[in-house]
This record gives structure tokens, C-alpha cells and sequence, in this order.
């Protein structure tokens, strides 16, 4: 009954209303006319986002886009006047020991800014399928999802997206040359077009290697092949070893997924595979990767791959922020 003193201890319905809950993220304006990238994970869920500018003022956005397996999303505001954005730049030029800057908003604290080094590039850490993250030492803590990682020259370099949660100094941010292409289609369309081959792959491990008697472990091995996808109208067999893609190498199976999902669909792309112990040609041509997950088979490694196991067990560690609001630099 209402008001029962009891009832807030005994299934009260009240008590078991969820709330809503309000955060804050961060991001950085890429276009004068109000459009910010930041973290899909920011964004994912929120009824309402504001966006606070570095002067104060508070604006109203809308979503425009969210990309969840780059963890990349798109709010646009009105401000009414032009914006200052912020230039970018171009992440395959960092070298690891590079200096950068990372601005966000770290636990509330607006418009602060952290330095540190890259410490790695191109790191896997379990977070989709298209890993391939910058790692700084610069400190990066809950409310800096989204905002901009800057070189020296003040180009954005990369969104800081992760840390690891028991570690110091170990910060992950996405390179800005992954969004790059897929920005336009975000503020055109709200999703992410990728190609699809249509293959299971896993990792060349060194007992692979000595076994498809391979001077050094390369390429993304054929684990299965969807039947009826693009691989199989084009021959590819389970067992076959993608060494290069449309003119590009395959250095190793986490390549093979980016490559594919970057191909526009309809193009025919070459391929070279290995087959018992011999060199072929193989032409594919790349269908659309369903955005209702129903054709990842090539965006995930096999159970069986040691680089996937490896990185299983540091998923757990691994902290993304969930907020709710944004608060931008110029």
C-alpha cells in the first residue's frame, strides 16, 4: 500500500523504478558548423547529450551517427555562428616515443590537459574487431572518452577511448586515420558501410609456420568459409593463407579484417593465397558486411588462434567509459 513503512524493504515498486543517470564525456569539434566526434560508448544509450564549450555555453545535440565496432560517434550542435575546429592530422606518422597531448574532461575537471609519449602503436586489446589503438602514457581517466589525443604540431592524432584498469600510464586512444573515411559516412548516413569476404581466419602461430613450412609466421589462415559469401564463389579453401590483399600484405590475421572491412563493396580485389606450399591468384568480389552482425565470420579470429586467447584474458581489465554529456575544446 502506499505509504507502507515497509513496502520500501518489501518489493516496493518505487524502489525498483530505474533512474536516470547523467555523465560526462568529452569530444572535439572537427567542422565550423558544429559537428564533434567522440566515443560511440559516450553516447550509446543517451536520451539527451549536451555539449559544453570551453566558454561555457551548453548546446543541445543530436546523434548523427554511431560506428560501435570502432567505438566512433557523431553529435552535431546549433551554435548559430561559425566554430572553431580543431585541425587533423595524420596518425601513421607517429612514431612511438612521439610526444602528445591529451584534453578531455577527467572526472568532471573541463578542459584539462595531459602529456605523455606513444608508447605503441597498432595495439589489439580485445575491444572489437578492428583493433588497432595508440597507446600513451599520458593520463587518460574516467570523462576523457572521446577527446582528443593532439601532437606536437596540434593536429588530433587519435580519440582517447581506453585504460587499462589496474595499470599506470598504459592509455589507448583510437588513431584519427581509422575515422577518417568513416566520418562522411557517419554525418551522411548515421552507420558504417564495410566490405565482406566471408571467412573465418586465425592466427599463424610459429607451429603453423613450420608446418606450411613458411620462413616466418605472415599472413591470416583460412580457419572456414561461409558458404555462398564472396571467398567461396571465388575458390578460397579452408587452409588456404591470405598473404596479400588487393595489392596490400597481410602481415598477420588482425590485417586481413581491416583491409576487407575498408573495400568498397561490389570491387573486385586480388588476392594471393598459399596453397600446398604454392603461390595463386584469387579474384573476390567484396558483398556488404550486414550491420545486424550477421556476417562477421571474417571480422573474428578462430577459437583456435593463440592471438585471440591472448587477448581474451585482458578484456576484463579493460575500462570504457559510459556517459552521458560532452564537454568540448574549441
Amino acid at each position: 500500500m502506499p505509504g507502507n513503512p515497509f513496502g520500501q524493504f518489501f518489493n516496493n515498486p518505487r524502489s525498483q523504478q530505474s533512474r536516470p543517470f547523467q555523465g560526462a564525456g568529452s569530444g572535439v569539434i572537427i567542422s565550423s558548423d558544429g559537428y564533434v566526434l567522440t566515443n560511440n560508448h559516450v553516447v550509446e544509450g543517451a536520451k539527451e547529450v549536451e555539449v559544453t564549450l570551453n566558454n561555457g555555453k551548453e548546446f543541445k545535440a543530436q546523434i548523427v551517427g554511431r560506428d560501435p565496432k570502432t567505438d566512433l560517434a557523431i553529435v552535431k550542435i546549433d551554435a548559430g555562428k561559425s566554430l572553431p575546429a580543431a585541425n587533423i592530422g595524420d596518425s601513421n606518422s607517429l612514431k612511438v616515443g612521439d610526444w602528445v597531448l591529451a584534453i578531455g574532461n577527467p572526472f568532471g575537471l573541463n578542459q584539462t590537459v595531459t602529456s605523455g609519449i606513444v608508447s605503441a602503436k597498432g595495439r589489439v586489446i580485445g575491444a572489437g574487431p578492428y583493433d588497432d589503438f595508440i597507446q600513451t602514457d599520458a593520463s587518460i581517466n574516467p570523462g576523457n572518452s572521446g577527446g582528443p589525443l593532439f601532437n606536437m604540431g596540434g593536429e588530433v592524432v587519435g580519440i582517447n577511448t581506453a585504460i587499462i584498469a589496474e595499470g599506470q600510464g598504459i592509455g589507448f586512444a583510437i588513431p584519427i586515420n581509422t575515422a577518417k573515411p568513416l566520418i562522411p559516412q557517419l554525418e551522411a548516413k548515421g552507420e558504417v558501410t564495410r566490405g565482406y569476404l566471408g571467412v573465418n581466419i586465425q592466427t599463424v602461430t610459429p607451429e603453423l609456420a613450420s608446418a606450411l613450412r613458411l620462413e616466418d609466421p605472415k599472413g591470416a589462415l583460412v580457419a572456414d568459409v561461409v558458404p555462398g559469401g564472396p571467398a567461396d564463389k571465388a575458390g578460397i579453401k579452408r587452409g588456404d593463407l591470405i598473404i596479400s590483399y588487393d595489392g596490400k600484405a597481410v602481415g598477420d590475421s588482425h590485417d586481413l579484417p581491416v583491409l576487407v572491412a575498408a573495400t568498397s563493396v561490389d570491387k573486385e580485389v586480388s588476392m594471393t593465397v598459399i596453397r600446398d606450399g604454392r603461390e595463386h591468384k584469387i579474384s573476390a568480389r567484396i558483398a556488404m558486411l550486414e550491420s545486424d552482425g550477421t556476417k562477421l565470420a571474417e571480422a573474428k579470429q578462430s577459437a583456435q588462434g593463440a592471438h585471440w586467447n591472448v587477448q581474451a584474458k585482458i578484456i576484463p581489465k579493460i575500462r570504457f567509459f559510459r556517459l552521458r554529456s560532452l564537454v568540448c575544446g574549441p
